[in-house]
């Protein structure tokens, strides 16, 4: 008697939805100074480079059928061009960013007056200055109706509170302990609402159950994907775009019935960001 073996469950079908984004172009962009481990002022940057990789994943956005926003870069601002930081938007309102480092103190403000703007114009509905320190969706990230929270080096956990009462939505803290994923975004990824990827070292013990128990089907990376940003990524609920450096991740996702879309942000990484690090999702 033959004995086959069974056959792996069909993949659902994933479904994408239109999106709208907020990017900022990197004209001002360099390494100046060292926040993070990634970052190394004697290692030149290539901003011709930076502008042509940036460029190729806005108009990745636009191919993928999405709509794009821009914020104009300031002088002074290196890493203005990572707009996720500047904010978090859900259902039209706007929470603004309070930096931890002074060197990007000055971002805050610049990204308040851009949704202050897009209050005026109709795009958002409101736009409300933050009191406690929180670097936008870098540390939130919004799963369905739950937003995950990221604290231990960027965002206070006072931050957490404020979140849940602008917005309504129960927010659930997960605490970062290895200094190269210093934001949650680099150590988890949104893919739908009910699915997320993430690295189980980025975290704690106690967050690491935390991430089990709530999504006990989520996509595990390894720390060579990890190490490449490739979990900084954005994901229409289809496709998701990510360091194309990423491909054991990519793998796993097109298992999944993920649509993986490999970009290179090379230049970006060197400051510790690549694909969600430059976009920040404008929800309506």
């Amino acid at each position: 008697m033959t004995v086959f073996a069974p056959l792996p469950a069909p993949s659902p079908e994933r479904v994408a939805t239109g999106r709208r984004y907020l990017m900022c172009r990197p004209e001002h962009f360099t390494v100046s100074y060292a926040i993070n481990p990634w970052m190394n002022t004697a290692v030149p940057v290539d901003l011709g480079l930076a502008l042509h990789q940036w460029e190729s994943l806005r108009r990745t956005y636009l191919e993928l059928g999405h709509e794009v926003e821009l914020i104009d870069p300031e002088p002074g601002l290196p890493d203005m061009v990572f707009a996720a930081n500047g904010g978090l938007v859900v259902g039209g309102r706007a929470l603004g960013a309070r930096f931890t480092h002074p060197e990007r103190h000055a971002e805050g403000p610049a990204y308040q007056r851009w949704f202050e703007r897009a209050v005026r114009s109709g795009l958002l509905r409101q736009a409300t200055v933050p009191l406690a320190t929180n670097e936008g969706e870098g540390d939130f990230l919004v799963v369905g109706e739950t937003i995950l929270a990221g604290h231990g080096f960027r965002t206070d956990l006072a931050a957490h509170t404020e979140v849940q009462e602008l917005f309504g939505l129960p927010v659930i803290g997960l605490a970062l302990v290895d200094p190269r994923f210093y934001h949650l975004d680099t150590a988890l990824a949104v893919l739908d609402d009910t699915t997320v990827a993430y690295y189980p070292g980025a975290f704690s013990e106690g967050s690491r159950q935390v991430l089990q128990r709530l999504f006990p089907d989520a996509v595990l990376a390894s720390e060579e994907d990890a190490a490449v940003l490739g979990l900084n990524a954005v994901s229409d609920g289809r496709h998701v775009v990510l360091s194309e450096r990423a491909t054991g991740l990519a793998d796993e996702l097109r298992l999944r019935g993920f649509e993986p879309v490999g970009v290179d942000l090379s230049e970006l990484l060197k400051a510790g960001g690549s694909v969600k690090c430059c976009t920040l999702e404008l929800r309506s």
